[in-house]
């Protein structure tokens, strides 16, 4: 009896210290130094992932919603270790004037899903907006430039699209309509079209339905050993999990089968991404997990085991099922030269890839070439600058990046404020659409004091009086965030409360630089340099 109250405290205790990082071995995350890699191999929001092999490399996209620039593209040598190579669209407005600095309403629309195909010497990609429709672009270069992005159906309540080239160079296109139905529920269509030449127009008269269920989405079309096999998910019962159709004929019959297992609490529901087969001959899946967390929705990548013809994802369970794998062999030689990218000293003629502004900026009102090595960010009103408990969410010129859910976190920005006028507040935050905490400068008059803001609280330092700025803040692994500034570069010093990272409208917590002033346009501050650690595995 004892011995069994024993084992039940230390079942408790386990679920109690690690409900909230799920099953993976806390604080591990990428490749190991013994040639395996842990998952999340992403620990950060890199959402609705697709993934292809092109020779040695391997390229991904995510989806970035309001963010700009939009849909960002990775790359790797591993699987495991992955860069920034850059982003498809450079301009939002090209998908909706909502999604410009002087509207900023669509916190949880913009750019969503889509997919990264390589045929035809070029690289495709085609991503749905819910609101806005379908749109495409091509590269031969996936680090760009991207060809002007072009709108190949303008069209609402449509998501989770993919391009597919046959083998006699027919194009097709795949995708989800959702709407509502007579009893006001969501009822999710798969559509399957056939496209132009050029993969810029879908052709009249050749859309057929292919699938219908329950959250039917994250769509991708494969063709293997001769069968033409159609990626999906679906909601069920135990969540949302992959489907997988297969066929002899593109438009069918189908049939069907359950590729993973999935648990909201243990593992997140794995269950949007790309299947990889590598040059020996293997099979992978890099996938996001599609229930976030303060860091959003991150990136695990699963074996894959084919079973009479069925690609199972995952360790494969007595019922033939695959289920959440947390650590394994990793398939290549790990690269460690590849890694997510973060410092900038802004001497660059462009921003680094890791930056993406919050809605598309105001291009007259930040530069790098204004001061060279600085970036320079001028202050201007926020949509509403009355509404001071969600001013952030209405105010241009935030520039941020991910922010990593590993064991140490340290972000530092340094700031010349020489430049700030009256009325204006610039300096270092965590945001999302649900809650946001900021550390910054706000001039009053003549002065010009520290100050910590959050959703329920303001507090008042220090007065600075000298031009620069030191602003830090760190994070831990379950996303509580300290703030810390410095006179001098060396001493630092904490101010305000510690804060809970959050997500909200689908996505993770990000860190940035904000700058805005609600009186006047007025005013700028000059970034030195941006320095952000974070623990390696």
């Amino acid at each position: 009896m004892k011995s069994t109250l024993y084992l039940l405290l230390q079942i408790f205790v386990l679920v109690i210290f690690r409900s909230d990082v799920f099953c993976q071995e806390a604080h591990k995350w990428g490749g190991q130094k013994d040639g395996t890699f842990s998952n999340p191999v992403l620990p950060a929001d890199y959402s609705d992932l697709d993934a292809i092999r092109v020779g040695d490399d391997f390229y991904a996209i995510s989806s970035t919603m309001q963010f700009s620039p939009g849909m960002v593209i990775l790359h790797s040598k591993d699987l495991v270790n992955w860069e920034i190579a850059g982003h498809v669209v450079n301009d939002l407005t090209k998908v909706s004037p909502n999604l410009d600095w002087s509207s900023m309403n669509s916190y949880g629309r913009g750019i969503w899903a889509g997919s990264i195909r390589y045929y035809k010497n070029k690289f495709w990609v085609y991503f749905a907006s819910p609101d806005d429709g379908f749109f495409m672009s091509s590269a031969t270069d996936p680090k760009g430039p991207w060809e002007p992005l072009h709108k190949v159906w303008d069209v609402s309540g449509w998501d989770d699209c993919c391009s597919f080239c046959d083998d006699d160079g027919q194009l097709y296109f795949i995708a989800t309509n959702f709407k509502l139905d007579p009893n006001n529920n969501k009822k999710y269509n798969i559509h399957l079209f056939k496209m132009s030449q050029d993969g810029k127009t879908l052709l009249p008269n050749t859309d057929s339905i292919i699938h219908q269920s329950p959250g039917s989405e994250a769509n991708k079309l494969y063709k293997i050993n001769g069968l033409y096999y159609h990626f999906f998910s679906e909601v069920k019962a135990e969540g949302r999990v992959m489907m997988m159709e297969r066929s002899q004929n593109i438009h069918g019959p189908w049939e069907i089968r359950q590729l993973n297992h999935v648990n909201k609490t243990v593992d997140r529901e794995p269950n949007q991404g790309g299947l990889i087969q590598l040059k020996d001959g293997k099979w992978w899946f890099f996938t996001h997990h599609g229930s976030g967390d303060w860091e959003g929705r991150a990136a695990s990548l699963l074996p894959v085991t084919w079973i009479d013809g069925w690609p199972m994802i995952g360790e494969v369970g007595k019922d033939g099922i695959g289920n959440m794998v947390w650590s394994a062999k990793a398939p290549i030689a790990v690269n460690k030269a590849l890694k997510i990218q973060t410092d900038d000293d802004f001497s660059a003629v462009t921003l680094r890839p890791q930056w993406e502004w919050n809605y598309q900026p105001r291009s007259d009102k930040w530069s790098l070439s204004a001061r060279k090595g600085f970036l320079r960010l001028m202050a201007f009103r926020p949509l509403k600058p009355d509404d001071t408990v969600r001013i952030l969410l209405r105010a241009g010129n935030t520039i941020t990046q991910r922010s990593m859910r590993t064991k140490f976190n340290i972000a530092t920005v340094k700031i010349d404020i020489s430049g700030m006028y009256n009325g204006q507040f610039a300096g270092l935050t965590h945001f999302s659409t649900k809650s946001y905490c900021m550390i910054g400068i706000k001039q009053d008059g003549e002065d010009r004091k520290l100050v910590y803001s959050s959703d329920s609280q303001n507090l008042i330092g220090v007065t600075i009086t000298g031009s620069n700025v030191w602003l830090r803040s760190s994070w831990d692994y379950q996303g509580l965030n300290r703030y810390f500034y410095s006179l001098n570069g060396k001493d630092f010093l904490p101010f305000g409360n510690s804060t809970q990272l959050t997500w909200g409208s689908y996505r993770g917590d990000r860190v940035g630089i904000f700058n805005f002033n609600r009186f006047a346009t007025k005013g700028y501050i000059d970034l030195d340099y941006f320095d952000y650690q974070y623990s390696k595995q």
